[in-house]
């Protein structure tokens, strides 16, 4: 019988796995404009771009989590590595954004099944509370260097090689871990793991596509508008259907009995918060220093490091934190410094020049690393061993639900002020282009400022270029005060919600918990 693998090793596979994710994740962001200039995409486009891979992430995360309970999480993992490699070459080679979208799909897809495999199994190979600290500290610290160096990364690749590249890159990377997986991770499996979900996974899946579909949309179309309403309503409709499901299922992917917990709804809306208010401006500050700033997508990588470096290193302060400080003051203060944070680089933009920016961002940047390992540990703690599978596919959920719907929100209201600036200022300079204005702010947003300019007449483009760029900018500062605000209302609530106690879960409880629901 072969030896186990050690437990070092197989942490580090996973966190290398995980790390993947986070590297394709982050290092697109810097290569959006270069996309969109391209293939001649909009703004709302190169949402598409990120938002079709968050979106089948997002909604492949819990049947995910079942499938690695179910059928074990080596052989989840394999599985992954394989689609995630297949969609990657597909994502490189893609000759039109409709082709780009629907490969980025099937790799959310691959990326699904390896962070729920990866997660579970961390969270079964370390189980004792001190253990489990410094394994998720070190999954923390491996995500937080990925990020650091991740758009750095996609802008050299995008200067030198082209965007293309951002993709093919994950190929070796894949035939590495796949090998690294087979020596280090043993199968492991929930033996009472319940039959798979379809119906749940259909109806969440499609709750979570009708509801981005809407908020990306509804710059197009009107936020007001039939169509966006409707697509609303058939979010809200699935999702109550979902539910209803789930409640009538012996062992559901979410065992809702979790709900009746302050302690794990904080957890998942400090989740919530840290991805929407801090994580998801991995994608969106590439774009404000491109586009509004005007540098190179390397300059733009490199741009982004006071905030990856002030992420990777505040986790160890953390730590030190979580020893003297209970969960809820640690996750408010993260909070707090995210939401000063985006003020902060909200005030920066107003200012223009990069070094005010770059002092602001470290401070969103320590709010985020304070946050990052400690997110994940909170939730794990919830459940009982045994669903672990259950607990990382509802808290990836989370993470990538709220990113894609940060997109969505913080899209739409960069689109909307930015349209509206740029019409006060076109009123004035030229009002004989005002019905360009809708079209001209979608690909000022999408970082083509030439094809926004070619919509106008030779004598109107040096007049409107300023105009356009200024526009983007207070557009951005709107998005990034909104984000700002939001983390400090988030900061109050979870900071309550985190005081209550800490469930006590075990896999007979939760069965009797199920008796009494039933009964």
């Amino acid at each position: 019988m072969a030896n186990p693998a050690s437990a070092r090793f197989t942490l580090f596979t996973a966190s290398a796995v995980c790390a993947l994710i986070i590297l394709d994740t982050n290092i697109v962001a810097v290569s959006l404009p270069s996309i969109a200039r391209d293939l001649s995409g909009s703004f709302a486009d190169i949402e598409w771009v990120v938002s079709a891979y968050l979106l089948a992430f997002a909604a492949c995360l819990l049947p995910a989590g079942s499938l690695a309970d179910r059928f074990g999480r080596r052989r989840m993992l394999l599985l992954g590595l394989a689609v995630f490699g297949v969609a990657s070459l597909a994502c490189g080679a893609a000759p039109t954004l409709l082709l780009l979208d629907l490969a980025r799909a099937a790799k959310g897809v691959g990326a699904a099944l390896l962070l729920t495999a990866a997660l579970a199994a961390i969270g079964n190979r370390f189980h004792e509370p001190e253990e489990r600290m410094r394994a998720w500290a070190f999954w923390g610290a491996c995500m937080g260097a990925t990020i650091t160096f991740a758009p750095l990364l996609g802008g050299l690749i995008a200067s030198t090689l082209g965007w293309r590249w951002i993709f093919y890159i994950n190929l070796p990377l894949v035939v590495l871990l796949g090998a690294m997986v087979l020596r280090s991770i043993e199968e492991s499996r929930d033996s009472a793991a319940a039959r798979l979900d379809p119906l749940g996974s259909l109806t969440f899946a499609a709750s979570l596509g009708c509801l981005i579909w809407g908020l990306i949309d509804a710059n197009q179309v009107g936020w007001s508008s039939a169509t966006t309403l409707g697509r609303l309503l058939i979010a809200g409709l699935l999702f109550g259907l979902f539910v209803i499901v789930e409640r009538a299922q012996a062992r559901p992917m979410i065992d809702l009995r979790l709900m009746r917990s302050g302690r794990f709804i904080g957890a998942l809306l400090g989740m919530f918060a840290y991805a929407a208010c801090a994580q998801v401006m991995m994608t969106l500050l590439p774009l404000y220093l491109q586009n509004g700033l005007q540098l190179s997508a390397l300059a733009a990588g490199a741009g982004m490091l006071p905030f990856a470096l002030a992420m990777l290193l505040t986790p160890r302060l953390g730590m030190r934190l979580a020893t003297r400080l209970a969960p809820a003051e640690v996750f408010a203060l993260g909070l707090v410094l995210v939401g000063v944070g985006n003020l902060l680089c909200a005030w920066a933009a107003g200012q223009g020049g990069y070094t005010a920016f770059a002092l602001a961002s470290l401070v969103l940047g320590a709010g985020a690393g304070l946050l990052n390992g400690d997110t994940q540990k909170n939730i794990m703690a919830c459940v009982p061993r045994e669903r672990t599978g259950m607990a990382s596919g509802l808290s990836t959920t989370t993470r990538f639900g709220a990113i894609v719907l940060a997109i969505g929100v913080l899209g739409g209201i960069l689109a909307a002020r930015s349209g509206q600036l740029l019409r006060e200022a076109m009123e004035v300079a030229a009002p004989q282009a005002l019905d360009k204005v809708g079209e001209m702010a979608t690909r000022v947003a999408a970082g083509d400022l030439s094809a926004a300019l070619g919509l106008l007449e030779p004598g109107l483009r040096d007049v409107v270029a300023p105009l356009a760029r200024q526009a983007f900018v207070g557009g951005f500062e709107a998005v990034l005060l909104s984000a700002g605000v939001a983390a400090l209302v988030f900061a109050v609530i979870v900071g309550v919600l985190l005081r209550k106690p800490l469930p006590q879960l075990t896999r007979e409880n939760f069965g009797l918990l199920h008796q009494a629901d039933r009964g």
